[in-house]
């Protein structure tokens, strides 16, 4: 058992999938938010769960343009498909994995989560429109004896659930027999949905600033230990912080280079950090533009007008100058996101 530079613990080989999810490589189609199961433990944000819709990371998908312009901004190299559970739109699904390897080529990694048994058809399918990889939320190994079945890359993913090592280990010992192909195990956690649910049954955080369960990763490291001396399995723990300090932030990353604005920085979480002037009436912003760009010679791609947020935006630096010398404006410095959603975490008037 290793420990990764993600800082994950890795027995045997981590997946293809996840070696790209880490490099924040692949693309995230959530294309249902329906799900029979009404798992305890479920993350899922109230935005998304029980809608029928479809995003591309955080893009709202009203057409397949949509999914290939943010597949684009992040350059990648794959695909997870998730939910909900994406066997409920079983067309859906089929769809957008044709659409994905037409685009961008039989060698970008479509990898799909599942909650359910798919039929021996649907696997054969999915198969056919080129899925490199299937992952069951199960506590039973006969999905993935189907899958496998089918010739399909074949994995469980479940979360580390403190005193649940019996069962998992009893499911290990299973999907050893079977051939699985991959076990990933992730850090028990809480989020805004969960939290009732999870404190009801008395789980605990392990640390004021971690939403991770304690004795998650205790029993997780227990479980491949006694995986390492038992069984032939390959398997991943990934930690609640991964997906913020590795995947998000590496994700971030490479849209930030391809959707930052001349005037805008890229911070090392993947961040963009700009000046705006706001609070001037919609009629006034083009007219102060104008005006700043002819007073300090500014070149025009440096001074741009956000009409949605209805505000001017420009470098910090310059920002910070010209609050000096401007004093009937506002001027602030801003930290947002590179999504699609351009969501906004600081903002500092100046």
């Amino acid at each position: 058992m290793t420990r990764t530079s993600a800082d994950s613990l890795l027995l045997g080989q981590m997946s293809r999938g996840c070696q790209l999810c880490v490099r924040g490589a692949k693309l995230v189609l959530f294309v249902t938010g329906l799900c029979k199961r009404g798992c305890f433990y479920c993350p899922l944000s109230e935005k998304r769960r029980g809608k029928d819709r479809v995003y591309a990371n955080e893009r709202p998908v009203k057409s397949n343009r949509d999914v290939f312009e943010e597949g684009k901004l992040i350059d990648a190299l794959g695909t997870g498909i998730t939910g909900g559970n994406p066997s409920i739109r079983f067309k859906r699904t089929l769809h957008y994995i044709r659409l994905l390897k037409q685009k961008f080529g039989k060698n970008h990694h479509i990898h799909m989560y599942c909650c359910s048994k798919p039929s021996s058809k649907q696997l054969r399918e999915l198969k056919k429109a080129g899925l490199d990889e299937i992952r069951f939320h199960t506590w039973s190994v006969e999905p993935v004896k189907a899958a496998l079945k089918a010739s399909l890359r074949t994995g469980v993913e479940i979360p580390a659930i403190p005193g649940e090592f019996k069962r998992v280990k009893k499911l290990l010992k299973e999907l050893d027999s079977a051939g699985c192909d991959f076990v990933n195990m992730n850090e028990f956690e809480f989020s805004d949905t969960n939290l009732a649910a999870m404190k009801a049954r008395g789980f605990k955080t392990k640390s004021d600033v971690s939403m991770g369960v304690k004795g998650s990763e205790e029993m997780a490291i227990k479980l491949m230990r006694w995986a390492a001396r038992n069984t032939h399995l390959n398997i991943h723990y990934c930690p609640s912080s991964l997906k913020d300090r590795a995947q998000l932030r590496n994700r971030l990353k490479r849209r930030a280079k391809n959707v930052a604005k001349p005037y805008e920085e890229i911070t090392d979480e993947g961040l963009l950090i700009k000046g705006v002037i706001y609070g001037l009436p919609k009629s006034k912003l083009a007219t102060v533009r104008n005006l700043l760009i002819f007073k300090y010679r500014a070149p025009s791609k440096f001074v741009s007008i956000d009409k949605g947020k209805n505000r001017i935006e420009l470098p910090s630096h310059v920002a910070e100058k010209l609050a000096k010398l401007e004093p009937a404006l506002n001027f602030a410095l801003v930290e947002e996101y590179p999504t699609y959603d351009r969501l906004e975490t600081t903002f500092i008037p100046i």
